[in-house]
């Protein structure tokens, strides 16, 4: 199975966006829709301390009637932070992701953010390597 490293190497959109913790929550969800992501990992001294998510916005803002332009990141966000590590494989991430309830997960090396994973990108790679062995196996089958 991939590596996040090289699940990471296949992303199409390497660029990992990310807010302060002081940033008010409607700049973090107005990045979101502009960047067409579903959370931002929240940065605090080149630390990942956190994730902000639509979920959490759904949940912490809407549902509670709070004011999103006037609400920092800080208090809606996911923390601590799960996080893995490059050489980490993407099964890993998926028992992480299931166990924990994550739809993402910053990827991070020596404490500086190198990645952000969410569950699509751990699906796609899955079903990929699954679509790589049929085939070997039907290859095998036939005698080729």
């Amino acid at each position: 199975m991939k590596t996040v490293a090289q699940l990471i190497c296949l992303k199409t959109e390497r660029k990992v966006y990310a807010v302060a913790p002081e940033q008010m929550v409607l700049e973090a969800v107005r990045t979101m829709a502009e960047r067409n992501v579903g959370a931002l990992p929240v940065i605090e001294n080149g630390i990942v301390i956190g994730v902000i998510s639509e979920r959490d916005y759904a949940r912490k803002m809407i549902l509670q009637g709070r004011s999103s332009a006037g609400t920092p990141v800080r208090s809606i966000m996911s923390s601590p932070v799960v996080t893995v590590a490059p050489h980490q494989s993407i099964e890993t991430c998926m028992k992480i992701m299931t166990e924990q309830h994550l739809r993402h997960l910053p990827v991070v090396e020596n404490e500086k953010l190198v990645g952000l994973l969410s569950i699509g990108d751990l699906v796609k790679a899955a079903i990929a390597e699954q679509a790589d062995l049929i085939l070997q196996l039907e290859q095998y089958i036939r005698g080729h």
